[in-house]
């Protein structure tokens, strides 16, 4: 049978498929549906006594717990039965049609050190499949500080001191057909005039222009811990911008509020989605107190989430952010359409590596999932060595394709709602709008977010989530896969591949120089003095001093404002920052002493005997990149102690069953301790309660087993080998 043949007969039988409208009952009183307490008892057997409530049941930081099952009983009443995507509180989805009509932006960042290679790579990544032309400044840009006096030009993204800049990064961009993203910093109004500026010049309809140049001045300060100028002369910066674009550029938003500051100082969801709520509600009223209205207010602001670890908790967390905001600006008056929130998304790097870096590709995809299937507009898919360099072709491609397969190859761009009826999920989502919505209450009631965070609460309360997640860690009930669990010893991690900053500086010194040397000075000295005397609209007052030649520094020093607000920043942190630290701490001892911390395994007994241990074991102790001495076991005490000095190991890990421990542990430990009198002793295990002492007489030091602090163990033998103070 040919090809075309086979073909012509799968069409036909799905084209019969298509117009079959009678189904035959298919009864399935055959099987008896278990009761929960049958399958409770079938769960308690195979735990083979573990007990039930501690192993079925998962709490998280949230302060929310996982049962082990959900019913349609115990849901019925939040069932959204009555209630559509697109419509009423918008927890179903933003959109009527999902992903159905309009798939979700796919907004790869672009951070290219010079605008020019950064318009190369937006060129690119919309070849390749972005449907956003997605930006990234660098630090000095942020600040709208010149690059001839920035430390380092480029170090997160790319360079933008004047309007040739801005024009070289937007040139040959199809603007008119995909929308841009342009994170501004703690003022929107510099890097608006640039963009504006650009695009005027080039003669292009700014009505057509869609997207954001946003700012985001509480994220900055929360991050930093001051800002440039006060918020009150920020907000009126906002407001400025938000009414030049409502007239001039409808499609353009101008406040960008994102939660990556709370999500990598260790918040959890309720935190990172409350505080992030409050921040927007700030905006909202400054705004409001400025002329605009609600629909006008809303219709500015644009969220961007960070998707963490837990995957069901991220679904819950962006269908209820959607009806809490409806709610907020409903409060505030505002239309159905203000309503809607506009939700940007990326994978949460507070839970990325910098060993074993590719398994953020796994990492990054399903949280890439999570956002899909609780409704994200658009999303940025980071790269996977985003914690240790810029991404190259590789790892663009990997996560920019990631996002094409799940629209093309996976089909998540169908169902509409695909996680609406879930008893967990509908369960998770009542329960994350009733904490969220609390703490967003306790912020409200402290008076707002600006003065929560001068208060501390918000770093408090997120200090306490951190350290538990660091403790978790170093106890290994949170497992970071190449770090604190399976490391892999064989790695050799990421060329770095850092940039010649001074080179960087030179270029963009030239480059900018060349462009001001053709700089009627007298006239933008005009248009700069215009801009501070700010008669008119102020934006455009700014557009015209960036025409000029102003470059932002000065765009932003003509718009000064009071001495800013000090709060105490929210340091950025990462999951597996500390075993990273420990493990280079001994990759950095070992490459100059040509020395590392030797454990020596005393593995008694024939092989089945210890094997289980002594795999955990060297599995807990090459997390620090210690150097592991096996063997296949001992069959005396003798044989064991006197291997054990041969090898002039700094510690001896006693590895076999509970079962001969008590005969093997009170005879081994001091004749270890004899034969290496600077050894620390470990027993691979837990002593039970009635031989803990009779161990630690004999002179056991530490015990190595599933509830141990891995972390502390291993620095204390960085101390004892003298790798750390």
């Amino acid at each position: 049978m040919s090809k075309e043949t086979s073909e012509l007969d799968l069409q036909a039988i799905l084209k019969k498929a298509e117009q079959q409208t009678d189904f035959p009952d298919v009864p399935l009183d055959e099987f008896t549906p278990p009761t929960y307490e049958e399958w409770k008892e079938a769960c308690i057997t195979l735990l083979k006594g573990a007990p039930f409530d501690k192993k079925m049941y998962t709490k998280t930081y949230e302060g929310i717990t996982f049962d082990p099952m959900y019913f349609r009983k115990d849901t019925e009443d939040i069932l959204p039965k009555e209630s559509f995507p697109g419509m009423g509180d918008y927890l179903r989805g933003a959109q009527p049609s999902g992903y159905v009509g309009k798939p979700w932006g796919i907004a790869q960042v672009c951070d290219e050190t010079l605008p020019e290679e950064n318009n190369e790579l937006l060129r690119h990544e919309q070849e390749k499949g972005s449907t956003i032309y997605h930006i990234k400044l660098d630090s000095a840009s942020l600040k709208s500080e010149d690059v001839r006096k920035a430390a380092a030009p480029g170090d997160e993204g790319v360079s933008v001191t004047t309007l040739d800049d801005m024009h070289t990064l937007l040139s040959g961009l199809k603007l008119d057909k995909y929308p841009v993203y342009l994170y501004a910093g703690e003022s929107a109004l510099p890097m608006l005039s640039l963009f504006a500026g650009a695009l005027k010049a080039s003669g292009q309809d700014l009505t057509k222009i869609r997207g954001i140049v946003g700012a985001d001045p509480l994220g900055e300060l929360t991050a930093k811990g001051k800002n440039s100028k006060d918020l009150e002369s920020l907000y009126c910066d906002m407001a400025k911008c938000a009414k030049w674009a409502v007239k001039h550029a409808p499609g353009l938003k101008t406040v960008f509020v994102r939660s990556d500051v709370y999500s990598r100082g260790g918040a959890n969801d309720v935190q990172e989605s409350a505080y992030t709520l409050a921040t927007a509600v700030a905006y909202l009223r400054a705004l409001l107190e400025r002329g605009l209205t609600i629909d006008e207010a809303a219709g500015q602001i644009m969220f961007g989430f960070s998707m963490g670890a837990n995957f069901f908790l991220q679904i819950a967390k962006l269908r209820a952010l959607r009806p809490l905001w409806a709610q907020i600006v409903e409060a505030f008056g505002g239309s159905k359409d203000a309503q809607r929130m506009h939700i940007h998304a990326r994978p949460a790097l507070f839970f990325k590596t910098v060993y074993d870096p590719y398994v953020n590709m796994l990492r990054n995809t399903t949280e890439i999932f999570s956002g899909v299937v609780g409704g994200v507009d658009s999303f940025e898919s980071s790269p996977f060595d985003e914690p240790i360099r810029k991404g190259d072709e590789f790892s663009r491609r990997i996560a920019r394709n990631v996002q094409i397969i799940l629209q093309e190859e996976f089909g998540l761009l169908q169902p509409i709602d695909p996680a609406g009826g879930s008893w967990a999920v509908e369960t998770l989502t009542k329960q994350m709008k009733e904490k969220v919505w609390a703490e967003f209450q306790v912020i409200e009631g402290k008076g707002g977010m600006l003065k929560a965070l001068q208060e501390g609460y918000p770093q408090s309360e997120i200090a306490t989530i951190l350290a538990a997640r660091f403790k978790a860690a170093e106890t290994r009930k949170d497992r970071i896969v190449g770090n604190n669990m399976y490391p892999n010893m064989t790695e050799k991690l990421l060329d770095p591949r850092p940039e010649d900053v001074e080179e960087n500086k030179k270029q963009r010194t030239a480059q900018v120089e060349a462009y001001l040397a053709d700089i009627d000075e007298a006239f933008k000295a005009e248009k700069i003095k215009a801009l501070q005397n700010g008669e008119g609209c102020l934006v455009s007052l700014a557009v015209e001093a960036a025409q000029a030649g102003a470059t932002t520094v000065e765009i932003a020093a003509a718009l000064a404002g009071k001495e800013s607000e000090t709060v105490t920043a929210i340091d950025p942190h990462r999951w597996s920052e500390r075993f990273e630290a420990l493990r280079k701490t001994t990759e950095a001892y070992k490459a100059e002493h040509n020395d590392n911390v030797k454990i020596f395994l005393a593995n008694m007994g024939p092989i089945p005997q210890h094997k289980a241990r002594a795999d955990f074991t060297t599995g807990f102790l090459q997390v620090g990149a210690f150097e592991v001495l096996g063997n296949n076991g001992f069959p005396t005490v003798e044989e064991a102690a006197q291997a054990a000095k041969e090898s002039g190991a700094d510690a001896v890990v006693i590895c076999s069953t509970d079962a001969t421990y008590p005969e093997i542990v009170p005879q081994l430990a001091p004749k270890l301790h004899e034969v290496l009198p600077e050894a620390t002793v470990f027993l691979a295990g837990a002593a039970p309660k009635d031989l803990l002492e009779t161990y630690n007489e004999a002179g056991i030091d530490e015990y190595i087993s599933v509830k141990a602090n891995c972390y502390k163990i291993l620095q204390l033998l960085q101390q004892k080998k003298g790798m750390i103070a």
